[in-house]
């Protein structure tokens, strides 16, 4: 054989082994996209197709009463609203939670790390029950509550407190390997000249901690938007004061009303993913200016 051959067939063998590189990569890739499709895209499109499928003009004119559903878009500013609220919560309390679990080591703090995850575990019919009865008029918050003027069961505010409780493993769970990653010399460095506690979190931790917030706050939105289970039974479910999309999803499948229950879905799906890429652009913009910064 050639020189040039040679090289040739080299060069072939060794873009043929950068191509293969990982064993198994194209059957991996393969099944990725199989799975992503089967679980992730056809749905999506199903739900897309489904208001037209119907007549030709069927889902147009229903998008069009659908713009003029009192109820639908009561229902949907509930659910957002409750969620944006709960996930802003939930990010202050998981950033306290998991400070105090990596760098305070708080007494019980295994107790406290296996209990962040226990939302993970329970059914949420269980939460929506448990949080019901706890802060019912009778329960044992909600009663000294009730004496002060305050409710929280059948209001916006126990809406709220439920998401918050089924949010809140992300926020940690986001936030805690972070912290673990920022070494803690950086903080010592910004204390040795002479920087104020508050002048160390804002300056120094808070500013790793951003990507790692719009994350989490992310996570805990999008679960929030679509969570059910844990929230019927402490809403109340009056329309236009305590209803949420999720339900009104339901109950349009209960009145056979499939092109309305869809439709109400689409709109759902469609506003949180784009609420989901706005969070995403503003993320990359706070990570290229942090990276910006560092340079």
């Amino acid at each position: 054989m050639t020189p040039g051959r040679d090289m040739a067939a080299g060069g072939l063998f060794a873009w043929r082994g950068r191509r293969h590189g990982l064993p198994g990569m194209g059957v991996g890739l393969s099944l990725t996209f199989a799975w992503l499709g089967a679980l992730v895209v056809l749905p999506l499109l199903a739900l897309l197709a489904r208001p037209w499928a119907e007549g030709s003009g069927s889902g147009i004119a229903a998008f069009g009463h659908l713009l003029h559903d009192g109820r639908m878009l009561a229902a949907l500013r509930v659910s957002f609203a409750c969620a944006l609220v709960a996930a802003a919560l939930d990010v202050v309390a998981g950033m306290v939670i998991a400070w105090g679990l990596v760098r305070v080591r708080v007494p019980g703090w295994r107790v406290i790390d296996a209990l962040v995850e226990l939302p993970f575990a329970l059914p949420t019919a269980v939460v929506g029950i448990t949080m019901a009865t706890l802060y019912g008029p009778h329960g044992w918050v909600g009663a000294p509550l009730a004496r002060m003027g305050l409710k929280v069961a059948f209001t916006p505010a126990g809406i709220i407190v439920a998401l918050m409780f089924v949010g809140l493993p992300f926020v940690v769970r986001t936030i805690a390997p972070v912290l673990r990653a920022l070494p803690p010399e950086a903080e010592e460095a910004a204390r040795t000249l002479g920087a104020t506690r508050a002048q160390v979190v804002a300056r120094v931790v808070m500013p790793a901690l951003y990507p790692a917030l719009l994350t989490s706050f992310a996570m805990a939105f999008a679960r929030g938007v679509g969570e059910y289970g844990s929230v019927i039974f402490i809403a109340g479910n009056q329309p236009f004061h305590t209803e949420i999309a999720p339900l009104l999803v339901v109950i349009r499948l209960q009145e056979y009303d499939t092109q309305g229950a869809s439709l109400i879905g689409l709109v759902l799906v469609g506003i949180a993913m784009a609420s989901l890429g706005v969070i995403a652009w503003l993320r990359q913009r706070i990570g290229r200016g942090g990276a910006g910064g560092a340079a």
